[in-house]
C-alpha cells in the first residue's frame, strides 16, 4: 500500500511540473481577451493533449525520444515565438486579425506546443498497464487544471493592465519559445 501512495504522489509531481509549462503559457494566452468558453476549449484541448501526448510517446518508445524530442522543441519553440510576436504586434494593430489564435488549428498547435514535454516524458515512463492510465489521467487532469487557473489569471490580470497586456502575454510566450529554441 505504501508503494502505492508514494508511486501516486510521484506522479502527481510529475503531473504537476508538466502542467507549470501550460499554466505559465496559460497565463500569457489569458492575457488576450478571451471568452470563458474559449477559457474552458483552451484548457480542455491542453488537457487532452497531455493525455495523448505521453501515450503516444509510450507507444513509440525510447529510440524516438532522442531524434525527435529536440526538433519537437524547436518547432515548439518556434509556434511559441509566431505567436508571442504576432500577440505584440497586434497590440499596435487593433484592426488586424491575429495570424495565430487560440481557435481552430490555432488551439491544436498552441496545445501541441505546450504538451510536447509530455510527450518525451511519455517516451522515457516506460511502464505499461493501470500505472498507464494513471499517469496520463494526471497529466491531463493537472494540466487542464493548470491551463485554466492560468488563463483566469491571465484575464484578470488583462482587466488590471489593460492595452498592455498583449504586449505582456506576448512578451511571455516569446519568452517561454525563446526557452525552448535556446535552453542554456
Amino acid at each position: 500500500m505504501e508503494t502505492l501512495i508514494g508511486e501516486f504522489i510521484t506522479l502527481c509531481m510529475m503531473a504537476f511540473a508538466l502542467g507549470m509549462d501550460a499554466f505559465s503559457v496559460g497565463l500569457g494566452m489569458g492575457l488576450i481577451r478571451l471568452r470563458f468558453k474559449q477559457i474552458f476549449y483552451i484548457g480542455l484541448t491542453i488537457g487532452l493533449f497531455h493525455i495523448f501526448m505521453p501515450l503516444f510517446g509510450l507507444w513509440l518508445g525510447r529510440f524516438l525520444s532522442q531524434q525527435f524530442g529536440a526538433i519537437a522543441s524547436y518547432i515548439g519553440g518556434l509556434l511559441l515565438l509566431i505567436l508571442g510576436g504576432q500577440m505584440i504586434v497586434s497590440s499596435f494593430k487593433k484592426d488586424d486579425e491575429p495570424f495565430i489564435s487560440p481557435l481552430g488549428i490555432g488551439l491544436l498547435f498552441f496545445a501541441l506546443s505546450v504538451s510536447l514535454d509530455s510527450f518525451s516524458v511519455g517516451l522515457s515512463l516506460g511502464i505499461y498497464g493501470a500505472r498507464t492510465v494513471l499517469t496520463i489521467m494526471l497529466f491531463g487532469l493537472f494540466s487542464m487544471m493548470l491551463t485554466w487557473t492560468g488563463l483566469l489569471l491571465g484575464r484578470r490580470f488583462q482587466q488590471w493592465l489593460g492595452v498592455y497586456s498583449e504586449v505582456l502575454g506576448g512578451s511571455i510566450l516569446f519568452a517561454f519559445g525563446m526557452k525552448l529554441l535556446c535552453p542554456f
